[in-house]
């Protein structure tokens, strides 16, 4: 009996990502530009080690090589690791993942931001319609890759993939690596160069080794783009920022407004040995695992599973046990109002004594892994805190008030809202006559 194929993880991954040596190795979908950026290292390395080092390593040192050797093996070393290894991917959401937040909305499309703090300061995550889940700080979509990635700094075609969480240190190291690189065979090529020309004279040194020549044209032309490149990834390690934000002025003085970064460990040295050298993230995608049913359920606990989890349901009630009739209670002045969602009208009240549920959803709904960071969920934009709401509605049942006139002189309703559209004497009239046209019984069965 021929044995069952088994499917990885990889061949089923959502992204555009290529895949290579059976789910080991990743690239971005168009290798292309990486092949040409290893092509030009290797041919300027060979032709240095072809030309210079030989004539160098008999008329300098024999350190010349060496050296060059374990630049240009760091080098490369650094740029493969950038190029083939998981950037720091956050899967998608499973369907039942996506389906739970669009329910936990009461069928309403999810809201683009949530907030939450860091440090102190109200960072926003934002929506993710692909990906169908709210984004960590700092995360975003890469629209080559198809992927949300979290710290995303940007995609560099040069090493043929994103540079992000997971992969920065590499891109930082082979971007500092290169250009030292790139200087010391600019130098050794000119120095070939030049002790040529002591007796022959400068054409006769050309004659004698064009390769030199075309090394230190090409090491010329490309030294300095690398020697910036270095020194702003080195800004940017050393103030905790990614090219992405630097780009957006996410932390630049707005209007005169500070806008301090909350990540930030509050020095260089602290930042670069957090960015460069502190614990490095696992991945999140499990590209060598083996699929058995839906791929989707076969993923492993992420992001995505915290920020698109619908708010815990509410225990079930537990039947109290059969007792005496209490005696009759008077009359209720008001009847008790339904239940309805939070955007219109106030309910959830149990009675005129005061007692009331929570007109919100629960802090569940607000919920967000910690991943690294100080964060405490706040109130997304828009909602009024929950306390005034309440106790304004306990009082106003307590005192005998109309509910009519609680949602729609109190600021929470629909008709207050509409006066204050308006303007004008409008806006000072509008609750009071709505509260007229409005029923006790029927006040809150529709939305004002």
């Amino acid at each position: 009996m021929a044995s069952r194929r088994v499917t990885r993880k990889w061949e089923v991954f959502a992204g555009r990502n290529r895949f290579w040596c059976d789910g080991r190795l990743m690239t971005a979908p168009h290798p292309g530009v990486f092949a040409l950026t290893l092509a030009l290292i290797c041919g300027t390395c060979a032709l240095h080690f072809a030309f210079d080092c030989p004539f160098l390593a008999t008329r300098v040192s024999a350190a010349v090589p060496a050296a060059g050797a374990a630049l240009c093996a760091s080098t490369l070393a650094a740029l493969l690791r950038t190029a083939l290894s998981d950037p720091g991917i956050i899967p998608r959401a499973a369907p039942h993942e996506a389906a739970a937040l669009g329910d936990a909305g009461a069928g309403r499309p999810p809201p683009r931001a949530r907030e939450v703090l860091v440090r102190g300061r109200a960072v926003k995550l934002k929506y993710c319609f692909t990906c169908k889940m709210f984004r960590p700080p700092r995360a975003s979509h890469c629209s080559l890759c198809d992927n949300c990635v979290d710290r995303f700094d940007h995609h560099c075609p040069w090493v043929g993939n994103c540079v992000g969480k997971r992969n920065y240190r590499y891109f930082y190291a082979f971007v500092v690596s290169l250009s030292f690189l790139a200087v010391f065979v600019f130098a050794c090529a000119v120095a070939h160069l030049a002790l040529l020309a002591r007796g022959a004279g400068a054409m006769a040194a050309l004659r004698a080794s064009p390769a030199s020549a075309v090394v230190a044209a090409v090491c010329f032309l490309s030294v300095w783009s690398v020697l910036g490149l270095a020194g702003f990834h080195t800004y940017l390690a050393s103030t905790d920022q990614t090219t992405n934000e630097d780009i957006k002025g996410s932390f630049s003085t707005r209007r005169g407004v500070a806008n301090p970064n909350p990540y930030s460990r509050g020095n260089a040295c602290a930042n670069c040995w957090h960015v460069l050298c502190g614990p490095l993230a696992p991945s999140l995608i499990d590209r060598r695992g083996i699929v058995s049913g839906d791929a989707r359920d076969e993923m492993p606990p992420r992001f995505a599973q915290v920020l698109c989890a619908p708010p815990a349901p509410a225990p079930a009630p537990v039947p109290a046990p059969p007792a005496a009739a209490p005696p009759a209670a008077p009359p209720s002045p008001l009847p008790t109002p339904p239940a309805h969602h939070r955007d219109g009208v106030l309910s959830g009240l149990a009675g005129l004594g005061g007692s009331y549920t929570n007109l919100f959803e629960s802090e569940a709904r607000h919920a967000y892994m910690n991943h690294s960071l100080d964060l405490d969920p706040v109130p997304l934009q828009g909602e009024r805190p929950r306390e005034s709401v309440c106790e304004r509605v306990g009082e106003r049942a307590l005192t005998g008030r109309s509910v009519a006139e609680v949602c729609v002189g109190g600021g929470g309703g629909g008709g207050g809202g509409r006066g204050r559209r308006r303007g004008g004497r409008r806006r000072r009239g509008g609750g009071r006559r709505r509260a007229e046209r409005v029923a006790p019984a029927s006040c809150c069965t529709t939305p004002l």
